[in-house]
């Protein structure tokens, strides 16, 4: 396993040291890891998420421009290669997929943690990072690697593994009432229910205002 998530952590000529290596390394343990390793880790691996999600993007319109062109198109012979065509990107797509589901729970752990370090150093009090059990090193490297664990569970576990809960920065442990308002307003735009992106957008930052303007929020 430790040779998998190494590969998993590799950041080309910037290597990222492998994360939980990190976390099982006695001669150092996390405890005393500074927050400048860990964000070096953090942008490391933001990096490289940022570099599968264009790949994403630009796969996506490439099959939008084959799917136009085979409705154009009259030729069998010519169809049928655009269907292969059409195939390989969605296959590579999937791959990339999982590369991304995989990295964005690697970013959201190395992130944690540096917040949990964070913490700790502004309370002036020990670090919570040592109370990590090798077992949970071993549950973490386990839901990073299945497919099935998307970010929103693996982020519940996580965040129960470290006992974040409400004391560590609930507006980056989760997903606020604003930016899911936001989710909700991109919904309607893919359902139809509204139809103009200018609307959206001013449905959307009209209620984000509001929600952080709100006593409550």
């Amino acid at each position: 396993m430790k040779q998998i998530l190494a590969k998993l952590f590799g950041g080309g000529n910037h290597q990222a040291v492998g994360f939980f290596d990190w976390l099982t390394n006695r001669k150092k343990p996390l405890s005393k890891m500074s927050r400048s390793e860990l964000r070096r880790q953090e942008l490391l691996l933001e990096k490289d998420r940022t570099r599968i999600l264009n790949k994403v993007t630009k796969l996506a319109k490439d099959k939008e421009g084959l799917f136009e062109r085979g409705a154009k198109e009259k030729t069998p012979e010519v169809r049928r290669m655009l269907a292969q065509e059409f195939e390989l990107r969605t296959s590579e797509q999937l791959m990339l997929a999982r590369q991304l589901n995989i990295r964005s729970k690697e970013v959201m752990t190395v992130s944690r943690l540096r917040m949990l370090r964070e913490n700790a150093d502004r309370a002036g009090q020990s670090s919570k990072l040592g109370l990590i059990r090798e077992a949970d090193i071993v549950r973490l490297g386990r839901m990073i690697e299945t497919d099935a664990v998307k970010s929103e569970l693996y982020q519940e576990r996580l965040d129960e593994i470290l006992s974040m809960g409400a004391s560590v920065d609930e507006g980056a442990a989760s997903l606020s009432d604003a930016g899911k308002s936001v989710l909700n307003v991109w919904e309607k735009l893919d359902q139809g229910a509204i139809t103009d992106e200018a609307e959206a957008f001013e449905e959307a930052d009209r209620t984000v205002r509001e929600r952080q303007a709100s006593p409550d929020a």
